[in-house]
């Protein structure tokens, strides 16, 4: 069964294209529509200041700053004031003799730079590249049922790969725990990863109409329709079973906004058994928000067509705390992803 080997090769630079295609647009927005580096070098400030010269929404500003800083465009003094470095005066800075504004004015014209001018404008996320604007923000687009399932079987065959070092890094943390419930579980590959791999481990994937009947149809493909189960059902409304000692976000935070997260968490030390961990795998930032460059590149889609962004290692655990969870630890994995793990008290 392939969620229990691994491949030979490393697949992180190839998954890279896909994930930080969206970044170039986020740059041709800040440079061109709004000469952002060159009124930055004029007046440095806080997120908070700059968002309320520009007219620009806190999330994605923050993800825009994020990739400047990861660049080095930009740096953040110990009191939070946001500057431009050498390289961007030079080269982002419309006044300098070496500006290349005009290299990318080529690109403002393409839909989805087009796109972020909106979304730092208003903070809403645009519609899914290349899908019927009718269908708005990539929430709304799943809940059409090709939508859902084309971009279902997307996320799965990443999985695989993620799904098994997944499981490997997660040997230690699940010995002895009997039952994970996979929140928001998608396909359900990463219930199946740990399933297949900790033979004592059975699962629930908690996935709302119409991924469910995908997620059932992955489960009995790979054999483990007696081990894994789907349950049917919203997150966010709070019917939660029990029974787990270990609750699963993969790739889920990072499609939602704070106050959806800590919703999230909250229904989760509700029902999260006593002594019970709770996994977030996603991508992370450093503490700084300094990088890695490859995540605040992932950033940027994220924050285009859904409610989130990538979140630091100490805000996702700063989340946990605040919820009521206790010792938060990191963990990488691969492809630049990575687990925050907690416990029930």
């Amino acid at each position: 069964m392939s969620l229990r080997t691994l491949p030979r090769t490393d697949p992180t630079a190839i998954l890279r294209y896909r994930d930080g295609i969206y970044a170039v647009d986020l740059l041709t927005a800040a440079i061109v529509e709004f000469d952002f580096f060159t009124r930055l070098e004029d007046e440095p400030g806080c997120l908070e200041e700059i968002c309320e010269r520009l007219g620009w929404a806190p999330r994605p500003a923050d993800v825009l700053i994020t990739l400047a800083k990861a660049n080095g465009f930009v740096s953040e003094g110990p009191e939070g004031t946001i500057r431009t470095t050498a390289l961007a005066r030079e080269h982002l800075c419309s006044r300098s003799p070496w500006s290349l504004r005009g290299y990318f004015e080529s690109l403002k014209d393409r839909q989805v730079a087009r796109d972020f001018v909106q979304v730092l404008q208003t903070g809403k996320p645009a519609h899914w590249s290349g899908h019927d604007e009718a269908e708005a923000d990539w929430h709304g687009a799943m809940q059409s049922e090709e939508f859902a399932t084309a971009f279902t079987e997307a996320m799965d065959c990443r999985g695989v790969f993620l799904g098994k070092v997944l499981a490997d890094q997660l040997a230690g943390e699940l010995t002895g725990r009997r039952r994970v419930l996979d929140i928001g579980g998608g396909s359900g590959v990463y219930a199946c990863a740990l399933a297949a791999n900790q033979p004592h481990l059975t699962g629930a994937v908690m996935e709302q109409a119409p991924v469910d009947a995908l997620a059932k149809r992955k489960i009995a493909e790979r054999g483990l329709a007696d081990r894994v189960e789907v349950i049917t059902g919203d997150m966010f409304a709070g019917k939660w079973p029990t029974n787990a000692e270990v609750h699963l976000f993969s790739n889920v935070m990072h499609d939602w906004d704070i106050p959806q997260i800590q919703q999230l968490l909250a229904h989760s030390a509700a029902s999260l058994a006593s002594g019970g961990i709770v996994v977030i795998h996603e991508t992370f930032l450093n503490g700084e928000k300094t990088g890695p460059l490859p995540v605040a590149e992932y950033s940027c889609i994220l924050m285009h067509s859904t409610q989130g962004r990538c979140y630091s290692i100490t805000e996702m655990a700063r989340l946990l705390e605040d919820a009521g969870f206790v010792r938060p630890r990191y963990v990488d994995t691969a492809g630049d992803r990575g687990a925050v793990i907690a416990e029930k008290a």
